[in-house]
């Protein structure tokens, strides 16, 4: 067990509800598998109470904070600087200690893209199709645009939500790869083989039978799946995917890379390969037995 000292570094967790996180459990493991000095734990913020929070970590000395739901877009008001990507995104997960205050990360982002490298999977000049247009939709569709994909189809069930992310997403970044298609349009979708991001919170454990699309054709046109649920292991989409031949995965490597860029931004570190698997391997160990 590491001992807690005065030279200790405090970095932690801001959200309402934070119960649920598995968090701590990647920062500490890193923080022991690395030997260094650091603690992180969850801190509750209570609503109207975000500014004094920032503030208040400032005050502390806390080397750094991740952002949580619902926090990760207003949490911009209390920073003092934004990575670029954050900046066009407008949103922050990962808060780092700088002169005055915190400059604002998304390591959501960075760390998706890390957990796709990680299977092989690569953005560059590739068709890509986004499920859902929701906040998470839209810093996907963003990634997508930015790391070089070819063309991007932004399915939604409300087209003008989708239409609005499109527009915004090809102006910030400069390009017109993205399009806004209805979900029920699918079919029309050109005929040839797409990377498809399920972005929607539909599946999500408790309600394992659902799925944002069920027809069997459209899978058919999926080469891989990657569904940014990770409760339940394997969520139908996934089943759905791999049943007409396509490659499936979940996303718990998201949460531990998005853990592990974090974690390096603040240490000034690069976590070795071996040891984000380890890491990796506890939290399969703890989603499985949840």
């Amino acid at each position: 067990m590491r001992e807690i000292s005065g030279k200790t570094r405090t970095s932690g967790l801001i959200g309402n509800p934070v119960e649920h996180t598995m968090s701590p459990m990647i920062h500490n493991f890193l923080a022991e598998e690395l030997e260094m000095d650091m603690a992180y734990v969850p801190f509750y913020v209570e609503k109207g109470q975000l500014d004094a929070a920032v503030k208040g970590a400032y005050g502390l000395n806390i080397l750094g904070c991740n952002v949580t739901v619902p926090y990760k877009s207003d949490v911009m008001e209390s920073l003092v600087a934004f990575d670029d990507i954050a900046e066009k995104i407008g949103a922050v997960n990962t808060l780092v200690r700088v002169e005055g205050g915190y400059k604002g990360y998304n390591t959501d982002i960075t760390g998706l893209l890390r957990a796709m490298k990680s299977e092989g999977i690569t953005l560059e000049n590739e068709d890509v199709i986004i499920l859902g247009a929701g906040g998470v939709g839209r810093a996907v569709a963003f990634m997508c645009a930015v790391n070089g994909a070819s063309k991007v189809y932004l399915l939604n069930r409300t087209i003008e939500k989708a239409e609005h992310i499109a527009e915004e997403v090809n102006k910030k970044v400069g390009t017109q790869c993205i399009e806004a298609w209805r979900m029920n349009e699918y079919d029309k979708l050109p005929d040839k083989k797409y990377l498809v991001i399920q972005a929607t919170s539909v599946g999500l454990f408790p309600k394992v039978d659902e799925v944002v699309l069920e027809d069997k054709a459209f899978y058919k046109k999926v080469k891989v799946g990657y569904d940014l649920i990770y409760t339940p292991w394997e969520t139908k989409f996934m089943k759905l995917v791999k049943e007409q031949g396509g490659q499936a995965y979940n996303g718990l490597k998201m949460l531990l890379y998005q853990a592990v860029d974090a974690f390096e931004l603040w240490n000034e570190c690069r976590v070795p390969d071996k040891s984000a698997y380890k890491a990796y391997e506890l939290l399969q160990q703890a989603v499985t037995k949840r």
